[in-house]
C-alpha cells in the first residue's frame, strides 16, 4: 500500500492497511494462506531466467509466497526500514544477522543484558566460527568507543535489556559504531515497530521475535529481520542460502496480529503502568524496573527515544526466602508461569539476572520477578498480585 500524498498516516491506520491488496486475491480482505513448493514455468526461457534471478515472479515456494512477502513488506514499512525477512523464530532473527555480518577473525560487542539464548549462540556457535565476543555495560552509551577494536564489525544492542530493562543510549552507540565502520543490530521486540523507530535512530538491522507482540496470541513461532537498504543484500543472501523461510500459516497469523498491534500495545502499556505504580507502593517491593514508569531507571531516556512501551517489566523484591516466592507464584490465578510473553494473557516468572552477567554485576537485595501484563482488567490483576503478596508474607 502506497501512502497517499499529504499528511502521513498514523501507525494505527498503517497497521490495518499495510501488507494486503484485495485486488490481487479475488477481493479477499486478508491475504490468503498460500501453500506451495513447486512453481510452474510457462516456457524454458522463464525457467532459465529464474536460475539467474531474473524471473519476474516467485520461482520457488521457499523464496516468497504472498502470505510471507506481505508480512515482510508490512513490518518493514511500519518500522521505517528498507526491507524485511521473516524467519521461523525470534532466535533465528537475532542470530542470522550475526552470521551474515561476521567472518573468522572479526569482533562483536554484545550488551551484557542480552536475551539469554542470543548470548548462548554467541558463546557456543559464533566463537566456534572464529568470531571474538565481548560484552559491554548496557549503560555505556558513547563510551562503547573504548571497547571497539579495528576488527569490530557489529554492536548488538537490546533495549530495554532482557530481565533488567536498562534503556540503552542507542543513538549515541550508533554514532560511535558508524564512525568506526561497525554496524548496529537492535533487538526491538519489547517496543515493537510502534514503540521504537529503529531506523530513525540510525540502526542498521532491527530484529523482532514476532512470536511476541506482532503475533500477539501465543499461538505462533516467528521472527522478522528488518534492514536498512545497505543491509538488504547480505541479509537476503543468508536468508536464501540458509533456507529459513517460515510457514505461510504462521505468517497469516502474524498478519492478523499486526492489524491490532497498536491498539493492543496501548492497552498493555496503560495496564502495566497502573500495576507498576501499585507495585512501587508495596512494602514487599524494592524496585520496579519499568522504563515507562516516571521515576524508574531509564525513564528520561525512554521519554526521549520511544513512542510507546509494552507490558513487560521487572520487579525487585525486598529480601525474602525462595520458598515464600514459590508460594506466591504457585497460587497465582490470573498471572500464570511461562517462558514467553507478548500474548493477550498475563504471565509471571522468577528471574536470576546475576547468572548470566559477565561484564557487569547485578546486585539486587532480594529476588527478581518478570511480569507480563496482558489484556485482562488491571484491577483484577492487582487483586491477584495482592493475594500473592499475602502468601509471600505469611
Amino acid at each position: 500500500m502506497a501512502e497517499p500524498p499529504g499528511k502521513p498516516l498514523s501507525q494505527e491506520t498503517l497497521a490495518v492497511h499495510l501488507g494486503r491488496d484485495p485486488s490481487k486475491h479475488l477481493g479477499a480482505v486478508n491475504t490468503p494462506v498460500y501453500r506451495a513448493s513447486t512453481i510452474l514455468f510457462p516456457q524454458v526461457a522463464d525457467l532459465e531466467a529464474s536460475m539467474r534471478g531474473e524471473y519476474a515472479q516467485i520461482a520457488y515456494g521457499l523464496h516468497g509466497l504472498p502470505t510471507v512477502t506481505d508480512l515482510q513488506d508490512a513490518v518493514a514499512t511500519l518500522e521505517g526500514g528498507h526491507s524485511a525477512f521473516a524467519v521461523p523464530s525470534g532466535l533465528t532473527a537475532t542470530t542470522l544477522p550475526l552470521l551474515a555480518l561476521t567472518a573468522p577473525g572479526d569482533h562483536v560487542l554484545v550488551t551484557d543484558a542480552v536475551y539469554g539464548p542470543t548470548r548462548r549462540f554467541c558463546e557456543l556457535q559464533l566463537r566456534r566460527f572464529g568470531v571474538d565476543i565481548d560484552y559491554y555495560d548496557p549503560s555505556a552509551g558513547e563510551d562503547i568507543a573504548e571497547a571497539i577494536r579495528p576488527n569490530t564489525r557489529v554492536i548488538f544492542a537490546e533495549s530495554p535489556g532482557s530481565l533488567t530493562f536498562e534503556i540503552l543510549d542507542v543513538p549515541a552507540m550508533v554514532r560511535v559504531a558508524h564512525a568506526h565502520g561497525a554496524r548496529v543490530i537492535l533487538d526491538n521486540t519489547w517496543a515493537t515497530p510502534c514503540g521504537f523507530r529503529a531506523f530513525e535512530h540510525g540502526v542498521d538491522i532491527s530484529v523482532h521475535a514476532a512470536t511476541k507482540y506482532i503475533g500477539g496470541h501465543s499461538d505462533v513461532l516467528l521472527g522478522v529481520i528488518v534492514c536498512s537498504e545497505a543491509m538488504h543484500r547480505p541479509i537476503h543472501r543468508i536468508w536464501t542460502d540458509m533456507g529459513v523461510t517460515p510457514s505461510p500459516d504462521d505468517c497469516f497469523l502474524a498478519l492478523r496480529g499486526l492489524r491490532t498491534l497498536p491498539t493492543r500495545l496501548a492497552r498493555h502499556q496503560s495496564s502495566a503502568l497502573a500495576i507498576a505504580q501499585w507495585l512501587r507502593d508495596r512494602s514487599e517491593v524494592h524496585e520496579v524496573l519499568y522504563p515507562a514508569l516516571p521515576g524508574a531507571r531509564g525513564h528520561e531516556r525512554w521519554k526521549r527515544d520511544f513512542r510507546a512501551a509494552s507490558g513487560l517489566f521487572g520487579v525487585v523484591l525486598n529480601p525474602v526466602a525462595g520458598e515464600r516466592v514459590a508460594a506466591m507464584l504457585d497460587g497465582m490465578q490470573l498471572f500464570r508461569m511461562g517462558w514467553s510473553w507478548g500474548g493477550f494473557e498475563s504471565l509471571i516468572i522468577p528471574t536470576w539476572p546475576q547468572r548470566t552477567r559477565s561484564a557487569t554485576q547485578w546486585n539486587a537485595p532480594g529476588p527478581c520477578l518478570r511480569l507480563h501484563v496482558g489484556l485482562e482488567a488491571p484491577e483484577d490483576l492487582i487483586d491477584d498480585l495482592a493475594a500473592g503478596f499475602a502468601r509471600l508474607s505469611s
